[in-house]
């Protein structure tokens, strides 16, 4: 996701659209990207780990970008 306060015209015109569309209720909207690995690995501990320097090193911007890692 992208950190709070850079500026998000995709999730912008997301956020528009829905308004165009009827769905008023809808407040600020961020959009992110979804990036799924599988890994051959059997520690979760060690599968997160290994997923959260990936993401530091090359698949999250860390300058303008945030990111979560879900082991599932």
């Amino acid at each position: 996701m992208l950190k709070p306060g850079v500026l998000d015209p995709q999730g912008r015109a997301i956020g528009q659209a829905l308004h165009g569309l009827g769905f008023d209720s809808v407040g600020e909207v961020r959009a992110g990207k979804v990036i799924e690995l599988e890994l051959a690995e059997c520690d979760p501990s060690r599968a997160r780990e290994s997923a959260e320097a990936m993401a530091r090193k090359l698949l999250a911007n860390m300058v303008i970008e945030s990111f979560r890692v879900d082991i599932t």
